[in-house]
C-alpha cells in the first residue's frame, strides 16, 4: 500500500468518541415527543449533518413538530452530553504522527464549526488539523453521503482525492469518501452497518477495529519510501 498524499479525518466516532452521545441525545429528544427511535434509525443518523438528522427524526416522530422545535429541545441535551467527550483510542497518537511527519491532514465532518469548537475544548491536539470542511461550510453543496466534503477537503489541500486516505465510521461517511475516490478505512467494531454496493479493489473500504491499524500501515508505508 503506497503512502497517502493526505489523511482526511471524520471527527465523530473517529477522532472523538461522540457517536453514542449523539445517539443518546436524539433518543432523549424523540422521547420528549413520545417517540422511541430504533437502533436502525439511530444508525441512519450517523455521519450526517445536524439539519439532515433533524429532518429524518422529525419525519419519524409520531406527530412531527418541525425541525426548529426539535432542535430547540435537542441542542441543550446534546451540549450537556458532549461536554465530556473523550478521544477515541489512538486518535491523538495518529494525528501527532501525521503532524510530525508533515503528512497533510484535513477534517471532513458533518458537525458545525461551533460544535467542533465545543467538542475540542479538552483536545488541543485537534488544532493540528488546520484544514477543515465542516457541516456549515458555505462552500459545501451537500452533506454526507454525498462526496462533496471529501472532494472539497482534498481540493483545499491541493491533492487528488484518489491519493488520500479517509477515516470514517458511519455508512453515510463511508459512502461519501468512496464516492470521492478515497482509500477508506472504516473504524467499526460492528461491520454489519457498513454496507456499500459493489466490489472495491485492494479491500476498499477496509474495516478496522482500532486506529492503531492505520498508524501501523502509515509507518510501514513511510519506511518503504
Amino acid at each position: 500500500m503506497s503512502f497517502p498524499a493526505a489523511c482526511l479525518f471524520d471527527l465523530d466516532g473517529v477522532l472523538l468518541d461522540t457517536e453514542p452521545l449523539h445517539a443518546q441525545a436524539w433518543s432523549q429528544t424523540a422521547a420528549v415527543f413520545a417517540t422511541s427511535l430504533s437502533t436502525s434509525q439511530l444508525s441512519m443518523l450517523k455521519g450526517r449533518r445536524r439539519l439532515d438528522c433533524a429532518q429524518l427524526v422529525n419525519n419519524w416522530l409520531n406527530t412531527p413538530v418541525g425541525i426548529e422545535q426539535l432542535l430547540a429541545v435537542r441542542q441543550p441535551i446534546a451540549k450537556h452530553l458532549l461536554s465530556q467527550a473523550k478521544a477515541m483510542p489512538g486518535a491523538e497518537e495518529l494525528v501527532l504522527w501525521c503532524y510530525d511527519h508533515r503528512l497533510p491532514m484535513a477534517m471532513a465532518s458533518s458537525s458545525t464549526a461551533d460544535a467542533v469548537a465545543f467538542k475540542s475544548i479538552h483536545h488541543s491536539w485537534l488544532a493540528l488539523i488546520k484544514t477543515r470542511v465542516l457541516g456549515d461550510d458555505l462552500s459545501l453543496t451537500a452533506g454526507k453521503p454525498a462526496p462533496d466534503a471529501y472532494l472539497l477537503a482534498a481540493r483545499r489541500l491541493a491533492v487528488k482525492p484518489t491519493a488520500c486516505w479517509a477515516l470514517e465510521d458511519s455508512q453515510a461517511g463511508t459512502q461519501a469518501a468512496l464516492a470521492a475516490g478515497c482509500h477508506v478505512w472504516v473504524l467499526s467494531e460492528n461491520e454489519a452497518h457498513i454496507n456499500c454496493d459493489g466490489k472495491f479493489k485492494d479491500e476498499n473500504p477496509r474495516q478496522i477495529a482500532q486506529l492503531k491499524t492505520v498508524l501501523d500501515h502509515l509507518q510501514q508505508a513511510w519506511d518503504a519510501l
